[in-house]
């Protein structure tokens, strides 16, 4: 299943017991259709807050029932901020986070002193202006096949922190919007969070683009900036062969 959804009413993907998640309501749901527990394995975990253009995930059944009428009573069934954008048969060496072979993800910046009413929940409102050209210097360090662990958040499962980053570069628009892209082979616990955190403090003046690439060399979380806040993160794309 292709999904969208947005993250400000959930504590992110992974199923909690008591607490709304996007995985614990769309497996209720689909139990309630089908009459058997599923277990929704997604292409990634997205935190409490962050958002989702195209997440995808996959689950294994016994149900007979095609997966276009999953996916219509599926809609009729969960929340409005939830949505089933597909559902298809996939073979059964498809795995939905073991198979991609990238990840894009998108983090947008309402960079004005005002804030907008309408975007707090989709956009990290920094009231200081920055300078793009020092932050774009920034993030096209990352790109390549790197050691990443300096944004890496402490209590990743990931043993291996070397991912190789595809595309990174960051977009500003005539609204004050300002928007990172980033794809890669793969993401390390908060690692778009903390990037972004550390080039924003580049933007600020607090640290030089020079002192950003040692920080990004020294491999030393402790090192590198704060993380940026989970609503101006979007999962933007997965892609399969």
């Amino acid at each position: 299943m292709v999904l969208q959804y947005d993250g400000t009413c959930y504590h992110g993907w992974q199923r909690q017991k008591g607490t709304p998640t996007i995985q614990g309501i769309l497996e209720e749901r689909i139990q309630r259709i089908i009459g058997e527990p599923v277990t929704l394995i997604a292409s990634g975990r997205t935190d409490a807050g962050v958002h989702a253009i195209h997440q995808v995930c996959h689950f294994i059944t016994r149900s007979n029932l095609h997966p276009d009428s999953l996916r219509r009573g599926l809609n009729s069934l969960i929340p409005s901020d939830i949505r089933v954008e597909k559902a298809e048969y996939a073979s059964p060496d498809f795995h939905a986070r073991y198979s991609a072979r990238s990840k894009t993800y998108e983090y947008k910046i309402l960079n004005r002193p005002e804030p907008d009413l309408f975007l707090r929940f989709y956009t990290w409102h920094v009231p200081f202006r920055l300078d793009l050209v020092k932050m774009t210097q920034c993030v096209s360090l990352l790109r390549g096949k790197h050691d990443f662990s300096s944004f890496k958040s402490s209590g990743s499962g990931n043993m291996n922190p070397v991912r190789e980053m595809m595309l990174a570069e960051l977009q500003a628009s005539e609204q004050d919007l300002l928007r990172f892209v980033f794809e890669a082979d793969g993401f390390l616990r908060h690692m778009v969070r903390n990037m972004v955190g550390t080039a924003v403090d580049v933007g600020q003046g607090r640290i030089a683009v020079e002192a950003f690439e040692d920080i990004f060399r020294s491999r030393d979380r402790q090192m590198a900036g704060i993380k940026a806040p989970p609503q101006g993160l979007f999962l933007a794309m997965v892609k399969y062969d």
